[in-house]
């Protein structure tokens, strides 16, 4: 370690703040925040607690600075205006500079309200920003179907109608506005229905509700049933709008949720804003793994960012996991059931299905990204030294012991290499006897293979319990390879992962791609031991039958076969042919046995 860098680490504040670290060239490396600076720091420094990425930085470090703050939180948001700021390489950042979309109510007479992308500061409201711009489409159009909203720019300042400079357009003779341009609709009346559409868009429906109510029983008590039923069209929508999205408690009020999955190489998060018992603002974004980041770590720099982006100032927060970081005067909970805990669910199931659409546009457009990361991840669940780029899968197949034989598989980068395959004749093992078996096939397997020099897997899998696996794995001691290669065995009912010398087997979540690649590898040695086993058990019944024929023996079953494919072709060959294959003493004898009655 440099000389100016260790002593700059023995001198380190226990303060919350923020590190900066910078290369030789001072560049900006990395910008971190802690609870206690001197504890976050010297991590980094302890070989035995931080992967390959994170010492591949460290090695580049030459300078730390430090910024004291009053609280972990504060530490939090200065961190994250320098990482926005600097964009340093080793940190994690939702690079997402995407504008989207608001919904503006103007500051005008007769506001109109529309869609932008652009705020200005001129007092209009601003609603959003929506992630996507098709839900704040809907919610327009609904708006627009309840409400006759005026839509041009005129400038409808009282003293300007009063100069009656403006005539009613089309829109107004389709029945799409009211006319506040010629007075025919008070501006009174008009901002009664603004500030019904403003609660609609905070997703409180109690405004427009009841505006609708009283309009349709004055047209009603007036005796004016069209107009009546016009409204009664319009509390519809607005109640088949509601209904789409409200998906939990109404009571459930200003709320924020944040559902996420991960994996090896990235996390995915999924953001609910929730007002009135509505999902009235939707986001999920890919965040990419740098360093050897912690789930936490990253939902705690989403938290703020996503936060910030969709201008939340929500009290309450709904959460998968705890957090150790605080925001004043909000609220963080992980529920456990009810309501609360089922919309996290839902989050979190959006997140999980992103990850699926990702992973299936990768596994298209970059496919050698695609096999990385699964083998990252198999290496990591599987507590391997290396990845599994080369697995061997093995199964045994018999009938009672009856033409038993042994089937190697192999895999290179999870896929089948089946030029590679290999089937194994039992030789030393009488009657049914898997576990001997399996010895047997892994001896010759891995000796062969060392005397010609190949190349070893790094994963051996054995279909099969422990049995199975403590058979192969005496094969493995003699051959002096055991610790040098994984092996594992999976048992097929509850899909368990066994490993040697440990009695507690491990269970990976069924949607986990590792799973399903171990699965495939123990179904495809089935499936070609079976086929094997069957072609074995068949040419043994076919050369029976064929034996039993006098003066005929091994070779001439075999040219038989070759020219003739099946005992049923040979049964119905007259004897030119029979004699054409064999010569005539031999096709005159097996001519004769078929045909003796």
């Amino acid at each position: 370690m440099k000389e100016a860098l260790a002593l700059q680490l023995q001198t380190l504040p226990s303060d919350p703040g923020v590190y900066r670290y910078y290369d030789k060239n001072g560049k900006l490396l990395y910008v971190g925040k802690a609870k206690n600076l001197k504890k976050r720091v010297l991590s980094y420094f302890n070989k035995n607690q931080v992967g390959f990425r994170t010492r591949t930085m460290i090695s580049k470090i030459e300078r730390l600075e430090t910024t004291v703050v009053n609280s972990e939180y504060d530490a939090l948001l200065l961190e994250n205006n320098l990482i926005k700021e600097h964009q340093p390489f080793y940190n994690v950042m939702l690079k997402d500079d995407k504008s989207y979309p608001y919904i503006v109510i103007k500051n005008e007479h007769f506001p109109r309200i529309f869609l932008t992308r652009n705020k200005i500061k001129d007092g209009s409201e601003y609603y959003g920003p929506y992630a996507k711009v098709r839900p704040a489409k809907v919610l327009l159009d609904t708006i627009k179907h309840i409400y006759k909203i005026r839509t041009c720019n005129l400038n409808l300042a009282p003293n300007k109608i009063a100069e009656g400079k403006y005539k009613v357009c089309l829109e107004y003779h389709i029945k799409n506005c009211e006319g506040p341009c010629e007075m025919m609709e008070l501006e009174e009346n008009y901002n009664l229905k603004i500030e019904a559409i403003r609660g609609i868009i905070k997703g409180d429906f109690k405004l427009a509700t009841n505006y609708l109510e009283i309009q349709m029983q004055k047209f009603a008590h007036n005796l004016e049933f069209e107009n009546a039923q016009n409204i009664k069209e319009r509390l519809e929508t607005l109640d088949n709008y509601r209904a789409r999205h409200t998906v939990v408690n109404p009571n459930i009020d200003d709320v924020d949720v944040f559902g996420m999955t991960s994996d090896e190489s990235a996390a995915y998060i999924n953001y609910f804003k929730i007002r009135n018992g509505n999902i009235i603002q939707s986001f999920t974004t890919e965040i990419k793994k740098i360093l050897e980041e912690s789930d936490e770590d990253i939902m705690e720099e989403a938290l703020i960012e996503i936060r910030q982006k969709f201008e939340s100032t929500s009290k309450e927060i709904l959460l998968p996991f705890h957090l150790s970081v605080e925001i004043p005067n909000t609220k963080i909970y992980v529920p456990k059931m009810g309501d609360k805990k089922r919309i996290l669910e839902l989050s979190e199931k959006n997140a999980k299905e992103y990850r699926i659409e990702k992973l299936k546009q990768v596994q298209i457009i970059d496919p050698e990204r695609h096999t990385n990361r699964i083998m990252a991840e198999m290496q990591k669940l599987l507590r391997m030294p290396a990845e599994p780029r080369h697995i061997e899968g093995f199964d045994n197949s018999n009938i009672q012991g009856s033409n038993p034989v042994g089937a190697c598989v192999v895999f290179k980068d999870g896929k089948p290499s089946k030029k590679d395959y290999r089937i194994f004749h039992i030789k030393t093992v009488e009657g049914p006897n898997d576990f001997a078996s399996m010895e047997e096939v892994i001896y010759r397997r891995y000796r062969r293979m060392l005397e010609e020099g190949e190349s070893l897997p790094q994963l051996i899998l054995i279909d099969g319990g422990k049995g199975q696996l403590s058979s192969a794995v005496k094969s493995l001691k003699l051959l002096g390879l055991y610790g040098k290669i994984t092996i594992i065995g999976i048992a097929k009912r509850l899909e368990e992962i066994f490993f040697p010398e440990d009695s507690i087997p491990l269970y990976l979540d069924k949607s986990s791609e590792t799973l399903k690649i171990l699965q495939r590898v123990r179904d495809e040695s089935h499936r070609f031991g079976v086929k094997h086993h069957r072609t074995r058990r068949t040419n043994s019944t076919i050369k029976s039958e064929l034996e039993e024929i006098p003066g005929v023996g091994e070779k001439t079953i075999e040219l038989l076969l070759k020219k003739l494919k099946s005992v049923k072709r040979v049964k119905e060959s007259n004897l030119e042919t029979l004699e054409e294959i064999l010569g005539k003493v031999k096709g005159k004898v097996v001519w004769e046995f078929f045909n003796k009655n």
